[in-house]
């Protein structure tokens, strides 16, 4: 459970971190989320999951 949250708590310090230094580049890209297509959105998001269940996967093997 602990690491659980120790991840949770790394994904908070990312998106703080990019709200703290770069809050025009978020606001640019959610005006352009809406242009792009549903499928394109669906298959980025798979791509990062199975990205990061790789990263994990490498560091805790």
């Amino acid at each position: 459970m602990s690491e659980l949250l120790t991840g949770f708590a790394f994904f908070l310090i990312i998106e703080g971190l990019v709200y703290a230094l770069a809050p025009r580049f978020l606001v640019a890209m959610a005006r352009l989320l809406p242009a792009i297509p549903e499928q394109q959105l669906r298959i980025a998001g798979l791509v990062a999951v199975a990205f990061g269940v790789a990263l994990v996967w490498l560091i805790r093997g």
